[in-house]
């Protein structure tokens, strides 16, 4: 079986999962749901599908609560969809990764703001002696 064919089946899968998450699944506890990523094993039987959640830490865990509930569903419609002769298992699998970009981008942004007050107080600073401590070795050439 070829990688190729195995990225084009999981690209396919994530397109339909992601459907299904904003057009069937219709239970409370999802939270505004991101399908950013599906991984298949070489044999196409077990799919892990990567997500993220906006919101806290309590909206994760009723999506989370929400996708296990929704899972035979998800994977039966995967199937139909698919067309293929086994359809693989379903795991859903927070993604870490944009709350690790979101820490970045707060440790970018205090960077940021620490170099702005070193350019404002290097702005108002003055030389400690003169300006050209060369000067007169300049002028003797």
């Amino acid at each position: 079986m070829g990688e190729a064919r195995a990225k084009k089946i999981a690209d396919r899968i994530r397109e339909i999962v992601a459907s299904l998450i904003e057009f069937r699944v219709k239970d409370p506890r999802l939270g505004f749901v991101t399908v950013t990523e599906v991984r298949l094993t070489g044999d196409l039987r077990e799919a892990t599908i990567f997500y993220t959640v906006l919101g806290s830490e309590m909206e994760r865990v009723a999506t989370k609560a929400a996708l296990e509930s929704a899972k035979g569903m998800i994977r039966s419609e995967v199937g139909k969809q698919l067309g293929i002769k086994f359809t693989p298992t379903i795991e859903f699998v927070l993604d870490a990764l944009p709350e690790g970009v979101a820490r970045m981008e707060e440790l970018l942004q205090q960077a940021r703001a620490a170099d702005q007050q070193v350019h404002q107080i290097a702005e108002k600073a003055s030389w400690a002696g003169d300006a050209d401590p060369y000067r007169d070795l300049n002028k003797s050439k």
